[in-house]
């Protein structure tokens, strides 16, 4: 009998967010908003925030990993590659998955940075079933994660209601029983850079005394485009995915959005007919963590997951990116 074709499944979660909520109640007190407007807008009520001026992108990303480690009893010196999913890296010039391998002891590991806005999970984990697929690794952490509070600017009202600070990490190993990655349909646009970006900080429009006082240091979005792209992204990517693979809406047993925006999510769910007791939502609690939304809802739904069940993942993010990946899920 041939050999059973190697797959690459998650075989762990583990997920982090700061402690500090910032509700909107407190966030009526910072700018012209309220409660009713934000909720109504995007179906946030609270999100998590790191309010420690010594922690940063890496300190989420070591939390999430850490309970990973816990969970499989693994030795962090196991660990063959760290893929940090990120928009909100420590600092420039230097890679924040080297930084985290080096603190949690994973020395036998490389790793590196993975920029694709809030598809950057989505991408990761499919370099990383990749690198698994193939027999060269049989060991790699995948984080999603992201401090979007230090790039938020809390005197515009449209954009610092969304975001977040939190994470998760996976394990991804072999699979034997067909379980895992299955398939995934991705597209980029690169148009989408008006429409969504952080102006000044890059190579592009470096840092200046003349672009810190214009502001240009902030996330920027115009929020009407931006969500007309991503309902129809998403939606074209999870048919994509479905009819790649002969599967009907009842065939799914949860679909894991980006959690951006609630009535972007409704949306969708109605575009691909998909009833919303079959999508996951947590963004009431965490608004937008960009790369840190889809492994968070893993996390937080692992209790209610099932061998063997038919997942769908997707999301939209800057740049643009967008795309969906079918998992089977593997415990």
């Amino acid at each position: 009998m041939p050999d059973q074709k190697l797959t690459a499944a998650i075989t762990a979660v583990g997920g982090y967010v700061p402690e500090y909520r910032l509700t909107n109640q407190e966030l009526e007190s910072i700018v012209e908003t309220s409660d009713e407007w934000i909720v109504t807008r995007t179906g946030i009520k609270e999100r998590r925030i790191l309010k420690d001026p010594e922690k940063a992108t890496s300190d989420l990303a070591i939390e999430a990993i850490s309970e990973v480690l816990r969970k499989k009893q693994l030795d962090p010196k196991d660990i063959e590659c760290i893929i940090c999913c990120t928009m909100t890296p420590d600092m420039q010039l230097t890679v924040t998955a080297a930084y985290i391998a080096w603190k949690i002891g994973a020395e036998n590991a490389w790793g590196y940075d993975f920029t694709a806005a809030c598809c950057g999970f989505l991408y990761g984990l499919t370099t990383a079933a990749s690198y698994v697929e193939s027999g060269r690794y049989k060991k790699v952490i995948v984080v999603g994660v992201d401090n979007m509070s230090a790039f938020v600017d809390y005197q515009d009202r449209n954009t610092c209601v969304l975001f977040g600070d939190g994470g998760a990490a996976v394990l991804v190993e072999p699979n034997t029983e067909g379980l895992g990655v299955i398939d995934s349909k991705f597209g980029t646009n690169g148009y989408g850079r008006q429409l969504m970006h952080q102006k000044a900080g890059g190579s592009l429009k470096p840092a200046s005394h003349a672009t810190i006082d214009a502001r240009e240091h902030y996330a920027y979005m115009d929020g009407k485009a931006v969500f007309k792209y991503a309902v129809t992204c998403m939606s074209e990517s999870i048919t994509a995915v479905m009819k790649k693979n002969n599967l009907s809406a009842a065939d799914i047993a949860w679909i894991v959005p980006h959690q951006a925006n609630l009535r972007i999510i409704e949306a969708v769910a109605k575009e691909t007919g998909m009833p919303m007791d079959k999508i996951m939502l947590n963004i009431e609690k965490y608004g937008n963590t960009i790369a840190g939304t889809i492994p968070l809802c893993l996390w937080e739904w692992e209790p209610r997951l099932n061998k063997g069940d038919n997942i769908i993942l997707v999301s939209f993010g800057g740049g643009f990116t967008w795309g969906a990946t079918l998992l089977k899920w593997a415990y």
